[in-house]
């Protein structure tokens, strides 16, 4: 079946109308499904054709490129032209469908299209690839929108001079794609977790302003302060909050303690800890390491585990 005509079958399903998209601005960290964003293929709208439009003036409308519209519709163009009173689909984002074949992951995914792979989990729903998936490009450069790679140029890096809790400790579960030891499942992991004891200061990395701060599904209590220069951090599974949004902060200053609120990901009493990059489809989640200055390395000692529920 042409990917079109599937994605046409999907887009008619009563459940696709009630979706709404989800604020760029929050992306969990885990892999549960309740929390993640909509798919990007459930978010296509319908467009009905009016009299003047043509197909220029609904990609400035909905701020695509004209090769993302006349891709998605290719029965409902003749000439280059679209008729009057026909419907078509639009994408929440500029970028291509593809018929993902059987057994493939992400990674594979990944390297074929030059995205990365984290990217193109969360904008396919938190799940594993299955049948059809979207993946976005950069009208910009006409490339895909972030490379398979996640090395960055340590040179360019801007650097946090403070580190996220007060003592230096061990990075009980790093950035990047991990396995679950209970299910053996393969699950994408946004951040850091830093292994430290229930109830510790928590702290921002650097100067910023706070523009999350509350409950926000697997993270449990989070904070998310932007620091401008595109870059923001995430202090997520907090047991208390000591900041207000809009609250203005120096590297250093209190916003929390460590908790075991949401879904934590290991049973050791952890802080969550995030650095994500601003970019066309939100914000991006990047290796933590990369950006602080002070990396954590002191193992702490004697820590109780959280219970298991």
């Amino acid at each position: 079946m042409i990917v079109a005509h599937r994605l046409l079958i999907l887009c008619c399903l009563p459940t696709i109308f009630g979706m709404i998209l989800a604020p760029r601005n929050i992306v969990v960290a885990q892999t549960n499904s309740n929390d993640c964003p909509a798919s990007a293929l459930s978010r296509f709208l319908r467009h009905k054709v009016t009299s003047g439009e043509t197909i220029e003036s609904i990609a400035q409308r909905y701020n695509l490129a004209r090769e993302s519209i006349t891709k998605m519709n290719p029965d409902g163009l003749r000439n280059g032209k679209i008729k009057v009173g026909s419907e078509i689909l639009i994408p929440p984002y500029d970028g291509n469908i593809i018929e993902v074949s059987r057994g493939q992951s992400w990674r594979e995914i990944s390297k074929r299209y030059r995205v990365r792979a984290d990217v193109l989990f969360e904008l396919n729903g938190c799940k594993p690839p299955s049948g059809l998936a979207f993946i976005p490009i950069n009208r910009t450069s006409n490339r895909r929108v972030q490379p398979a790679s996640d090395s960055n140029d340590s040179s360019t890096i801007s650097k946090f001079t403070s580190f996220p809790v007060p003592r230096k400790s061990v990075i009980s579960l790093p950035y990047g794609w991990q396995n679950n030891p209970k299910t053996g499942e393969v699950f994408f992991h946004s951040g850091i977790d830093i292994q430290t004891a229930i109830g510790t200061p928590t702290q921002s990395v650097g100067d910023g302003t706070v523009v999350f701060a509350g409950t926000q599904g697997t993270y449990g209590n989070l904070v998310i302060i932007n620091h401008g220069g595109g870059l923001q951090s995430r202090y997520g599974q907090l047991e208390s909050i000591k900041v207000k949004v809009g609250e203005q902060l120096k590297a250093g200053d209190l916003i929390g303690v460590v908790g075991a609120t949401g879904q934590p990901s290991s049973i050791q009493p952890h802080l969550h800890f995030e650095i994500r990059a601003t970019s066309s489809l939100g914000w991006v989640a990047k290796d933590p390491k990369e950006f602080l200055e002070n990396q954590g390395d002191v193992p702490p000692k004697n820590l109780p585990q959280i219970p298991k529920e």
